[in-house]
């Protein structure tokens, strides 16, 4: 595509939304790459790019806040990482490709618009069998399609009662975290393209990264730009879906 300042301040705003609550983005990047025409062999490979970055820069933020939990991450990330490997592994038409990214970009706008809040003290432990299957089924799904796989996992943690919003946040960014890189290095195996504009890219999701982490670890909430992103991410899905 060509430059394009629109794609980068959306690109920025997403960033910034997604760290804010812990995530890395992959769905929003997905949801923008689409809208802007995107060749579908160069989205899940930039997307998890792009996650690498900005998950690390809210794993940082609700790190040093205080809400990380490694009895509550390892089970998880133990299914998930080889799961995500195998799922990047895995090639997809360019038709079922878009019908399973566009389903779940609904689903994502869902997870911004149900008020997960209500849900948000956590009431019991971890059982560890259960996340040892959920860490798996998320990571072949992250990897088959491009995404850390927070944005399932957190409003799985507050829903199960197993952790509350920021201890979710913190969890689910070391997850996407360690999943991007593991689906990335999956699909190294079947080829990468990346745009020539992705150094830029990367640059300007970081910095909304770093913003977002900082702001939702430490200041306020992001209900203005949560109806943004949601409005992003239905009409992406619309337009994947049909033209799937």
């Amino acid at each position: 595509m060509d430059f394009d300042p629109g794609f980068l301040f959306l690109l920025l705003l997403v960033a910034f939304l997604y760290a804010s609550v812990g995530h890395g983005g992959a769905s929003g990047y997905l949801a923008l790459m689409a809208l802007y025409g995107f060749a579908p062999e160069m989205m899940k490979p930039t997307a998890l790019l792009l996650n690498i970055f900005v998950a690390s820069s809210a794993f940082i933020s609700y790190y040093r806040g205080g809400y990380f939990s490694w009895k509550l991450f390892w089970p998880f990330a133990l299914a998930a990482v080889p799961a995500a490997y195998f799922g990047g592994m895995l090639s997809t038409s360019v038709v079922l490709y878009k019908q399973l990214l566009g389903a779940f970009l609904l689903v994502a706008a869902l997870r911004f618009v149900l008020p997960f809040e209500r849900f948000s003290i956590a009431k019991r432990p971890v059982n560890p069998y259960a996340a040892l299957l959920i860490g798996a089924g998320i990571g072949l799904f992250s990897g088959m399609i491009g995404i850390g796989g927070g944005i399932i996992l957190s409003p799985l943690l507050i829903l199960l009662g197993w952790a509350d919003m920021k201890q979710a946040a913190a969890v689910s960014a070391l997850f996407i975290l360690v999943n991007s890189v593991s689906g990335l290095l999956g699909q190294l195996q079947t080829g990468i393209n990346f745009s020539p504009d992705m150094l830029l890219y990367v640059g300007v999701a970081f910095l909304g990264g770093l913003g977002g982490a900082y702001s939702g670890a430490f200041k306020f909430n992001q209900t203005t730009l949560k109806i943004c992103l949601v409005l992003v991410l239905f009409i992406a899905s619309i337009k994947l879906l049909l033209t799937a």
